[in-house]
């Protein structure tokens, strides 16, 4: 099993950053992917970026230039980097690991992220 814990959400103005920090433990040999979701109020769930094991990225379309994720293997942390944010930015935002055998999901509970315009 692994678990994951995220931190770093916060209130901020329109224009500015923030850094989400998602840090896993259990076990962590298994993790293929890592993924950060976001839920806006009234919205579904939508995917954010995704970072493989070995490093590569990958991100939704629309928040490619603004959004970067990093990894720190040394301390089983994914992080999100966030900039110029915008109001529509507000969400609960998720990380997520996906198991490399089973294929298996694992939530963390999520972090506010709240962009006043």
């Amino acid at each position: 099993q692994v678990q994951l814990v995220e931190s770093g959400g916060g209130l901020v103005q329109a224009g500015g950053s923030l850094r989400l920090s998602c840090a896993a433990s259990g076990s962590l040999f298994s993790i293929l992917h890592m993924r950060w979701y976001r839920q806006a109020p009234g919205k579904q769930r939508e995917w954010v970026a995704l970072i493989t094991t070995g490093g590569s990225t990958n991100y939704a379309d629309s928040l490619k230039g603004r959004f970067t994720i990093s990894g720190d293997n040394a301390k089983n942390t994914v992080y999100l980097q966030m900039d110029s944010l915008k109001p529509e930015d507000t969400a609960v935002y998720y990380c997520n690991a996906e198991l490399s055998l089973s294929h298996s999901l694992y939530w963390g509970q999520g972090t506010q992220v709240t962009v006043s315009s």
